[in-house]
């Protein structure tokens, strides 16, 4: 799970913020008041959500938007009026806000950080077995080509129309082909 770190203007707001997701078992990783120390601090995990106000002593938060890791969201929480300065795709949140919203916002955030994570993982996963399964997709047309004397093309199309029908992979349709020929 990503991490939270809360930089509001005013001190005591971002110790209330991390007491009322404290309630809820969000942990807070750290409460900075300055856009360096967010930095500091996000160089040093994974992924997380940044929860800011529209200005640090030492940077706007349109700039640390910019500095900040793909993998870490940042909820803005500014006055009203503020709210049409924001740039683009900045999650925000109007204050005073309820305590809920507040809540809701970083857990969905931290949920989309955890599916975005476990989808490269898995694409990683998919690209290391690639080759393992590009091998058995080759053997399984050779086999084809060999003892049925069809095409590369044919041969392939055939593994796919038979992992359609079975609702398995080609990798795992190509496997079946050939247990079935040293079965034999």
């Amino acid at each position: 799970m990503g991490s939270i770190i809360i930089a509001l203007p005013k001190l005591n707001d971002s110790k209330k913020i991390s007491a009322l997701l404290g309630r809820y078992g969000l942990e807070t990783f750290a409460i900075c008041s300055a856009a360096a120390s967010v930095l500091s601090n996000v160089n040093q995990l994974e992924s997380g959500v940044v929860i800011c106000g529209h200005t640090f002593p030492d940077m706007h938060s349109s700039e640390l938007i910019g500095y900040l890791p793909e993998n870490f969201s940042l909820i803005l929480m500014t006055s009203r009026d503020n709210l049409s300065r924001c740039p683009d795709g900045v999650v925000t949140l109007a204050m005073p806000c309820k305590p809920a919203d507040i809540v809701n916002t970083v857990n969905m955030l931290l949920e989309q950080q955890n599916r975005h994570i476990k989808k490269k993982i898995e694409e990683q996963k998919g690209r290391q077995r690639g080759e393992h399964g590009k091998n058995y997709i080759k053997n399984a047309k050779l086999l084809l080509m060999e003892r049925n004397n069809m095409t590369e093309p044919e041969a392939h199309h055939y593994i796919q129309k038979c992992s359609m029908d079975s609702g398995n992979s080609m990798v795992e349709t190509a496997q079946m082909i050939l247990y079935m020929a040293v079965a034999d």
